[in-house]
């Protein structure tokens, strides 16, 4: 066949819901937290356990690691004035900005409760990670309610059906992704101009064909349910899958 160049597109090319980065902290890491260093804070401040969101990376998506942020949008003056762990933090992250050598991050040490970019879904999102090994024959894939915080190591899909889930999860998206996607040493780097944007859906599917999938697709994450245990790395090992998760996916 010709060679064809694929360009860069800044909406998708079909009727489908828009991609987003997910948000970018840019605080020195003083906004993120560990499960010991959460505790850490709602020890000595119990009431600023409504701030402490989970935060969803590509690393610890992948390898069902926690991690948590602290997501002060709104937050009230008063009441984090009392946060004394939580202005420590705050102050570091002003501090880091300030300090930093880049004019537009030194801009934000104006906003030191918000992370640098800010694009965090309303609705109920799927999760795609940027960076994925190539071994593995799906990208793991999830879906997430709103107060999940993504964070910039991932993509998000708002407003995404089941039946979009369904789509990016097939064999098809994924022969597409290995065509067109970028590397990172050899690992699949999915990015949103070059392989959302421009995957071909499947044009004007009945509502016979989209309950089809939707009910495929539901039943690959029933699947994973039965294994709480298990990570998505250790689900998505090409030795260690599932016979149940692989049959889900090949229906």
């Amino acid at each position: 066949g010709n060679d064809i160049i694929i360009l860069k597109s800044k909406s998708p090319i079909c009727s489908v819901p828009e991609i987003t980065f997910g948000n970018m902290p840019n605080d020195g890491g003083n906004l993120l937290l560990s499960d010991e260093e959460k505790k850490e804070i709602l020890k000595i401040n119990p009431e600023s356990k409504k701030y402490i969101k989970p935060f969803l990376s590509a690393k610890e998506f992948i390898n069902n690691i926690n991690r948590w942020c602290l997501w002060l949008i709104d937050v009230d003056p008063t009441e984090i004035k009392s946060l004394t762990k939580v202005l420590e933090r705050v102050e570091a992250v002003k501090n880091h900005r300030v300090n930093s050598d880049r004019v537009a991050t030194k801009k934000l040490s104006a906003y030191p409760t918000l992370f640098g970019e800010v694009r965090q879904p309303t609705n109920n999102f799927i999760l795609i990670p940027r960076v994925s090994s190539e071994n593995r024959k799906y990208i793991p894939i999830s879906y997430f309610g709103s107060n999940y915080i993504v964070g910039d190591t991932c993509l998000a899909v708002p407003k995404a059906k089941i039946y979009h889930f369904g789509i990016l999860t097939s064999e098809m998206h994924m022969a597409w992704v290995r065509q067109v996607c970028g590397r990172l040493e050899s690992r699949l780097r999915y990015s949103n101009d070059i392989v959302y944007n421009n995957f071909p859906w499947p044009e004007n599917p009945t509502d016979k064909q989209i309950k089809l999938v939707e009910e495929k697709a539901q039943k690959v994450l029933d699947t994973r349910k039965d294994f709480p245990n298990s990570s998505l790395a250790d689900l998505y090992d090409p030795l260690a899958m599932p016979p149940s998760l692989v049959k889900a996916h090949q229906e």
